[in-house]
C-alpha cells in the first residue's frame, strides 16, 4: 500500500468508533490445533468412592477431569472461572459431587497466573460457584473437614510478586459463604500447605512460608520467625509454633504429610541452609521432629516442586515429588527414584481402598498408574500446552511453531492436517529445535530451516535430518553466574527475529542486538546496551537458602525485535526492565525512546512496527511480576518521541502480554492479556474483548498470516481463528436495519486427507466461510445461493424447511438444468453477525433417503463464485476467488484438470442417479405386486425382481457387487483427490453405461 493511501483509509478507520462497542463477535469461533500434549500440571486428585474419576488442576489450562483412570480428560472450568492457574483440588470424602478449587498455582515461576480465590462445585465439576477469596493471590493446599463438607481449610500463599495482607490460614464453616483468617504471620509470610489430622479434624497443621518473585530473583525463605510448623487443637482458634527437631534458623518451604492409619505420624519436607534440608519425621504428633534424610532430591528447587505423600495404608511408604520421584519404603530413611512420563513433578494421590491406584502429576501433565507406579497413562491426551510464542511457516497449509515450557524442544503443529496419518492430533507433533524457551522461526522460504533458541543458545534446526547447529553468541554458559559478570546476558526466553527483507537477516538479542547473515556463523553485534542495567538487579538469583538460576531470572536483557516491514533497518526493540530502544539505521545509531510516562522496569512483551506508516509502532508492556497488573499498551507516530497510552476497554487487572497490527486494515488492533484477547478499529481509542469461544489463559503473541488470526497460550496451546476478512471490512462498525453479506476471502481449494479424525485438534473440511449480518426485527428464514464464474447455480442453501417447497431438485428453466437445494441449519436466521462454511461441494447424486437425496457431491473447481444473500426482501451478493491448492499444482494438476475431472464425475453421478432411481422405482413396483395372483403378475414380477438382482447387492456377508454398487465404486475412485481420470475409469464408465442401458430396457420391455 502506498504510504498517500494510508492517511486516508486510517481516517476511515475511524468513522465508526461508537458502534463497534455494541457488536457481538460471538459467531467467529477460534479452534485449537494442539497440540495434544500435556503442560504443567501441580495439582491432582481422586475419590474412593468413583475410582475411575480424577482431576488435575493445570497452572494455565484450568480443571480438568477424568471418568475413565485417564485415558481422556475433558475441561470443566471453562466458562466458569477467571483464571486458568490451580493451586489445589479437593474432594469431599463422603460426595465425590462436592469438589473445591483453589486457584494460583504454589510453583513461583517468572511465568506463574495469579490466582483468584476458591471456586466449589456440587454436580462433579458440570457447573462452579466462585466463593470468596479473591485476593489471597496463590493458594498451596486445600483440605475439606471428612465430617462436614461445608468446613473447609485454605493455605494462602499470597501474592507472588508483593507483600498482601491477605496472607494466611483461612476456614469456612458455611461451605464458603463467609470466611475466617484463622492464623497470619506477616504480609510477607503465606502458607503452602496444611494438614487435617484423621480422626479429628480440629487438630490442624499448617506451613508457613515466605515467598516472593521479583524478574530479577525468588525469594523462598526467611527467618525462624518468618517461617515454620503451625498446630492448632481447637479447629484454628489457638495455634502453636513446633520447634523441637526442627531447624532454628533459616527456613522455607515445608511440605506436611500425616499417615492416615497412624495419626501420630506427622512427616515434613523442609527447605533449610545445607545439611538442615530433607525429610523431618514426628511420632508424637509434632512435639517433637527428628530428621531422617538430608537427600538433596528432596528439596533440589525448593519453590518449584516441594511434596511428600503417603501410602495410605502404609505410614513407612513415602513419596517424594521433586526432580525426579522418589519413594521410600522404609520411613524416608533410603530412597529409590521411579520412572514417570516427565521429570519435574509436583503431586500425588493415592486410593486409600487401593494403593496401586495412584494418579501423579509434572511438568507434562497428569498420569495414572494401574500397578504402584510401573506403568502409567499417557500424557498425549490432554491439551495444555504452556507455549511462548507463535511463528509460522510458508508451507500449505501452513504450520505453527514455539517454545513449549517443559519440552525437550520447541514444537510445530499444522494449521490443518498435511498429510495422511493413523493417529491424527498426536502424530502431527514435530521437535523443531532449541529448547523449552523457543523460540523456533521458520526460515521463509525454506521452512525445512528453523533458527531456534534455548536460554540465549542459538541454533539452526534442519527438519529433513532432525540435526541442530549450534551458533552460540559468545559460546559460553551463562548458567549459574551473576547477571553483572557475564559478557552477554540472554534471558530465558531471548528473542530471534528474521529481517522482513532478507531471510538470511537474523537478529538475536542479548542485552546487545546481534545480527548475522550466514545462518549464525559469524555474529555482529550493532547496538550498544540498551537496557536500564540498574546495579541492584544483578544479583544471583535465589534467596536466602537456594540459588536458583535458569535464565529467566536474568534482568536487563532484550525480550522482544521487530524490523520495520517498510523500511529496512528500522528496527524496534524493547527490553525486560522496561527500555524501548528504536534505530533508523540498521544500527549505526540507536535512540532510547522509552514513554515517559510508563512506570519503570516492566517487561516490554512486544514491539510491533505498523505496516503501513514507519512512523507508527506499537508497543506491550508488562508490570505483573512487579505486582503491578495493569495493562500497559502504547502507540507512537513520530518514531517515539512521543506515545499515547491505549487501554480505554481493556480491564485493569489484565495485564498486558502482546499488541498486534491488521497488515490489511490500518487502525485494527489485537491485544493479548494475561486473561484474553481483545479487538480495536480504532487504533486503539477504545477496545472490546474478543474472545468468543476462547478459553480463559494468557495470550503470548499473536500473529496474523494468510487472514487468519493464530494465537500461542500460556497452558491451552494454539488457537486459530480463521479468515478475519470481515473485520476488515467498515460494515462490521456500522451494522443496523439492513442484512448485509461480507465478502468472503479467496479461499484456498484444501482436501483433508484421509484419515481417521477425533474432535481434536480441530481441523475443519474444506470449506469456504460466509459471513454475513441479519438486523434485528428480521422474522422468515435465510437463504445463499452460490453461482460459478458461468453464473450457473450450484447450490442454494435454505435456513429453514419451510422456506423450501421440495426438498428434492427441481427444474429451473427450459433447458431442464437442476438446482441443488438443501436445507442446512447452520444457517441461522436469527438477528446478529452470523458464520456459515459453504462446504464447496456440488450436487451429489440422487438417494431414496431424503435427508442424504444429492448430498456428498464432489468439490467445485477453482475459479471465481458469486454468493447471493436473501434475507427479509433484501438480496446482497459478494464474489470471492477459490484458488487451486499450490501443492496440487506444483504437482503438475491444472484448473483445466480439475474440470475435466468433474465433467467426468458429473457423468459417473447423473448415471448413479438413474440406476438408483429405477431401483427405487422396481422395489417399489415389486412390493405392489407382491401377493397378487393373477399369472400376468407374477410373471411382471419376476422380470422385476430379475432386474433388480442386476441393479442391488444380494443381502448378507460379502455379496457379489452389482451394477448400482459398481457405479459407486467408480464414483469413489475417481473422487479422493484431484486427478484425470484414468483410461480404465473411462473404459469402465461406457461399459457401465451400457449395462445399465440394457437393465432399463430389460426393465421396461
Amino acid at each position: 500500500m502506498k504510504l498517500s493511501n494510508y492517511k486516508f483509509l486510517f481516517a476511515l478507520s475511524f468513522f465508526f468508533t461508537g458502534v463497534q462497542l455494541a457488536q457481538d463477535f460471538s459467531a467467529l469461533k477460534y479452534r485449537t490445533v494442539g497440540p495434544e500434549r500435556g503442560g504443567r500440571v501441580t495439582s491432582v486428585t481422586g475419590t474412593p468412592m468413583e475410582p475411575g474419576t480424577f482431576y488435575l488442576g493445570a497452572t494455565g489450562g484450568g480443571v480438568w477431569k477424568s471418568e475413565d483412570y485417564g485415558t481422556s480428560w475433558k475441561n470443566v472450568s471453562d466458562g466458569f472461572f477467571k483464571t486458568p492457574s490451580i493451586g489445589a483440588i479437593e474432594i469431599a470424602a463422603n460426595d465425590p459431587n462436592i469438589v473445591y478449587v483453589g486457584t494460583g498455582s504454589d510453583g513461583l515461576r517468572s511465568n506463574v497466573i495469579s490466582g483468584k480465590g476458591m471456586y466449589k462445585s456440587i454436580d462433579g465439576g458440570k457447573t462452579w460457584e466462585h466463593i470468596g477469596l479473591s485476593n489471597v493471590g496463590q493458594i498451596g493446599a486445600v483440605e475439606i473437614d471428612p465430617t462436614n463438607h461445608n468446613i473447609v481449610w485454605v493455605a494462602a500463599i499470597g501474592n507472588a510478586f508483593i507483600a498482601n495482607p491477605e496472607r494466611g490460614v483461612y476456614k469456612t464453616i458455611d461451605g464458603g459463604k463467609t470466611w475466617n483468617k484463622v492464623l497470619f504471620v506477616s504480609d510477607k509470610t503465606g502458607f503452602a500447605d496444611l494438614e487435617l489430622l484423621p480422626g479429628n479434624p480440629n487438630i490442624v497443621y499448617a506451613a508457613a512460608w515466605k515467598a516472593e518473585r521479583k524478574p530479577w530473583t525468588i525469594i523462598s525463605g526467611g527467618t525462624n520467625e518468618e517461617g515454620g510448623i503451625y498446630k492448632s487443637i481447637n479447629g484454628g482458634k489457638d495455634w502453636v509454633k513446633l520447634k523441637e527437631g526442627l531447624p532454628q534458623g533459616l527456613i522455607g518451604k515445608i511440605d506436611l504429610a500425616v499417615s492416615a492409619v497412624d495419626s501420630s505420624v506427622l512427616y515434613a519436607v523442609i527447605e533449610a541452609p545445607g545439611e538442615e534440608r530433607g525429610l523431618y519425621k514426628s511420632v508424637n504428633q509434632g512435639k517433637s521432629f527428628k530428621q531422617v534424610s538430608s537427600d538433596e532430591r528432596l528439596v533440589n528447587r525448593p519453590f518449584y516442586y516441594t511434596n511428600i505423600e503417603l501410602d495410605p495404608t502404609n505410614p513407612d511408604i513415602v513419596y517424594s515429588n521433586a526432580n525426579p520421584l522418589i519413594k521410600s519404603v522404609d520411613g524416608g530413611k533410603t530412597w529409590k527414584r521411579m520412572s514417570v512420563p516427565h521429570g519435574d513433578n509436583h503431586d500425588i494421590w493415592i486410593n486409600p481402598n487401593n494403593p496401586d491406584l495412584l494418579i501423579q502429576c509434572n511438568d507434562g501433565g497428569a498420569n495414572v498408574s494401574h500397578n504402584g507406579g510401573e506403568t502409567w497413562s499417557t500424557q498425549f491426551n490432554q491439551p495444555t500446552a504452556e507455549l511462548y510464542q507463535v511463528e509460522v511457516d510458508d508451507q500449505y497449509p501452513y504450520w505453527l511453531y514455539a517454545g513449549m515450557q517443559d519440552n525437550s524442544s520447541t514444537i510445530a503443529v499444522p494449521s490443518n492436517p498435511p498429510s495422511s496419518i493413523q493417529y491424527p492430533g498426536r502424530g502431527w507433533i514435530i521437535n523443531t529445535g532449541g529448547c523449552e524457551t523457543g523460540p523456533g522461526v521458520p526460515k521463509p522460504g525454506d521452512h525445512n530451516i528453523v533458527y531456534a533458541n534455548c536460554k540465549g543458545r542459538f541454533s539452526v534446526f534442519d527438519k529433513r535430518t532432525g540435526t541442530e547447529k549450534g551458533y552460540y553468541v559468545g559460546a559460553s554458559n551463562i548458567y549459574g553466574h551473576n547477571p553483572k559478570d557475564l559478557e552477554y546476558r540472554f534471558q530465558r526466553v531471548a528473542p530471534v527475529h528474521v529481517s522482513p527483507h532478507d531471510p538470511n537477516v537474523v537478529y538475536h538479542g542479548s542485552q546487545y542486538l546481534h545480527k548475522t547473515t550466514n545462518g549464525g556463523e559469524a555474529w555482529e553485534t550493532i547496538s550498544p546496551d540498551l537496557t536500564a542495567f540498574e546495579p541492584d538487579k544483578q544479583v544471583i538469583s535465589g534467596s536466602p537458602i537456594t540459588r536458583d538460576i535458569t535464565g529467566e531470572e536474568y534482568y536487563s536483557t532484550l525480550y522482544s525485535i521487530r524490523e520495520s516491514p517498510l523500511v529496512k533497518g528500522l528496527i524496534w526493540v524493547g527490553s525486560n526492565d522496561g527500555v524501548v530502544s528504536v534505530t533508523r539505521d540498521g544500527g549505526a545509531s540507536w535512540s532510547n525512546i522509552t514513554p515517559k510516562n510508563l512506570p519503570k522496569g516492566g517487561r516490554v512483551e512486544s514491539v510491533a512496527p505498523s505496516h503501513f506508516d514507519p512512523a507508527r509502532a506499537y508497543i506491550a508492556v508488562d508490570r505483573h511480576l512487579l505486582g503491578d497488573e495493569k495493562p500497559y499498551f502504547y502507540k507512537t507516530t513520530n518514531y517515539g518521541a512521543s506515545w499515547e497510552k491505549i487501554t480505554n476497554g481493556i480491564p485493569d487487572d489484565f495485564n498486558a502480554r502482546v499488541l498486534r497490527e491488521d497488515p490489511v486494515r490500518p487502525g485494527l488492533l489485537f491485544a493479548g492479556t494475561e486473561y484474553g484477547v481483545f479487538v480495536s478499529f480504532n487504533d486503539g481509542q477504545s477496545w472490546k474483548e474478543f474472545q468468543q469461544n476462547l478459553p480463559v489463559t494468557p495470550i503470548t503473541d499473536i500473529k496474523i498470516f494468510r487472514g487468519d488470526l493464530i494465537l500461542s497460550t500460556m497452558g491451552r496451546g494454539f488457537w486459530i481463528l480463521d479468515n478475519i476478512t470481515t473485520l476488515r471490512q467498515q460494515q462490521v462498525n456500522n451494522l443496523g436495519n439492513s442484512a448485509v453479506l461480507f465478502k468472503p476471502d479467496n479461499t484456498i481449494r484444501y482436501r483433508n486427507p484421509k484419515s481417521t479424525y477425533t474432535d481434536f485438534p480441530e481441523y475443519p473440511g474444506a470449506s469456504a466461510i460466509i459471513d454475513y449480518y441479519i438486523p434485528e426485527g428480521h422474522e422468515g428464514g435465510v437463504q445463499i445461493e452460490i453461482l460459478d464464474e458461468h453464473n450457473r447455480q450450484v447450490a442454494t442453501i435454505f435456513s429453514d424447511s419451510t422456506e423450501l417447497q421440495s426438498k428434492e431438485v427441481v427444474v429451473e428453466d427450459m433447458n431442464l438444468s437442476e438446482t441443488f437445494r438443501y436445507v442446512d441449519k447452520k444457517l441461522d436466521p436469527k438477528p446478529g453477525l452470523h458464520r456459515f462454511s459453504w462446504n464447496l461441494r456440488q450436487k451429489g447424486a440422487w438417494r431414496k433417503d431424503e435427508d442424504r437425496r444429492y448430498r456428498g457431491g464432489p468439490l467445485v473447481a477453482p475459479g471465481v463464485y458469486k454468493v447471493i444473500l436473501r434475507a427479509g426482501g433484501v438480496t446482497t451478493e459478494q464474489n470471492f476467488e477459490l484458488l487451486i491448492d499450490p501443492r496440487i499444482a506444483e504437482s503438475g494438476i491444472t484448473k483445466a484438470n480439475i474440470e475435466d475431472q468433474l465433467a467426468f464425475q458429473n457423468q459417473v453421478i447423473d448415471l448413479l442417479s438413474e440406476a438408483r432411481k429405477l431401483q427405487a422405482q422396481l422395489e417399489e413396483e415389486a412390493e405392489e405386486l407382491s401377493g397378487k395372483k393373477a399369472k400376468a403378475k407374477q410373471e411382471r414380477l419376476e422380470k422385476v425382481n430379475s432386474v433388480l438382482r442386476k441393479l442391488k447387492n444380494d443381502e448378507g456377508a460379502y455379496p457379489q457387487q452389482m451394477l448400482v454398487s459398481q457405479i459407486s465404486y467408480l464414483l469413489n475412485m475417481v473422487s479422493g483427490a484431484d486427478q484425470l481420470p484414468g483410461k480404465d475409469a473411462r473404459v469402465r464408465l461406457q461399459k457401465l453405461t451400457n449395462d445399465f442401458k440394457a437393465v432399463k430396457q430389460e426393465a421396461s420391455s
